[in-house]
């Protein structure tokens, strides 16, 4: 296996289905010339030339109905929006427009498109550059959400999306790219809605997706070496669709569970979760289910107080122990 970034898996996998098809294409701001804000797309443009690594004004909103224009007439392109934030500008395109054509067609005319957009916090980029707003789309009929937490899944869970003949919002995080991971030579396309259970054990679930994911594995591990305490972790992998009954198993297994997520935690994607497992794996349930996320504020821009304001390995690992402390079965 190669050990390769998380940046570096998207970047081959955007070029292997590139190579594969020539339906697919690229399109969105300074991803040609440029290369990318986040050097995704290095080397693309010069390899297949404009027409299939498409530079485009700062119009998210139009770039994104192109997108959605291409997909109906056959293409399968691959948008890549700067940031999460910006996807806000073209809200009605990927709203009323890619998630619904399908319905409102009745099947006569899908939309195979990809949206790749990077979020999170840490970074000092300021609260309107900084925000984890992806449960407003995981919230949509008609659209599927996916955030890979490593670069094997990355890599499985973009070649499925750019295969997949709905429209798929493809979630990365800022902290993610520079991380590092073993991927395997051939990686086929991962199954869209499919959780993993990334770390067996025993004890209680930590449930997380994307950067919050990576934060479980090293608070499991952490807690294993140095408490005896055996942590099951469950990476989403996909929030629409979202795999509720590997969630159960996993609670049912443990009977205890706490939720790690980045966004704010009124009405978030743990809220969710969190009524999944009460409704199916209640008699199951030794304690409350708890959740780790955001501080409800605007994300400040001062570094201390980021930080602060983020959930953190150190949060979730007092929400694990005032759970099993709830239930005796602290060690």
């Amino acid at each position: 296996m190669a050990v390769i970034t998380y940046r570096q898996a998207l970047h081959d996998t955007l070029r292997e289905e590139m190579l594969a098809d020539e339906d697919v294409f690229l399109i969105g701001e300074e991803i040609g010339v440029f290369e990318g804000s986040y050097k995704i797309t290095a080397g693309l443009l010069d390899e297949f030339g404009e027409k299939r690594v498409r530079d485009t004004p700062i119009a998210e909103e139009g770039f994104i109905g192109a997108a959605v224009g291409a997909a109906m007439q056959g293409l399968r392109p691959v948008a890549e929006l700067m940031t999460i934030n910006f996807s806000l500008i073209a809200l009605d395109q990927i709203v009323n427009h890619a998630a619904k054509i399908y319905g409102m067609f009745g099947g006569q005319c899908s939309v195979p498109m990809v949206m790749r957009t990077p979020g999170g916090g840490g970074q000092q980029l300021g609260a309107t550059h900084s925000q984890n707003i992806e449960l407003y789309y995981a919230f949509v009929p008609g659209l599927k959400v996916v955030a890979p937490s490593t670069p094997a899944d990355a890599k499985a869970l973009l070649r499925a999306s750019i295969a997949d003949n709905d429209p798929v919002l493809f979630l990365e995080n800022l902290a993610l790219y520079n991380t590092k991971g073993e991927v395997p030579e051939t990686v086929e396309p991962a199954e869209i809605g499919k959780a993993a259970v990334s770390r067996p054990g025993n004890d209680i679930t930590i449930i997380g997706y994307s950067r919050m994911a990576t934060v479980a594995h090293q608070v499991a591990d952490k807690l294993e070496d140095e408490e005896g305490i055996s942590a099951e972790v469950v990476d989403l992998r996909s929030l629409r669709p979202l795999d509720r009954e590997t969630l159960v198993e996993s609670v049912r297994k443990t009977n205890c569970a706490v939720i790690a997520e980045d966004d704010w935690l009124t009405y978030g994607i743990g809220a969710e979760i969190a009524a999944s497992i009460s409704d199916g794996a209640f008699d199951s349930l030794d304690a409350p289910v708890r959740r780790v996320a955001a501080a409800e504020v605007p994300l400040p821009y001062a570094k201390p107080l980021e930080r602060a304001a983020l959930p953190s390995a150190e949060s979730l690992t007092t929400a694990v122990h005032e759970t099993l402390e709830a239930v005796g079965r602290r060690r």
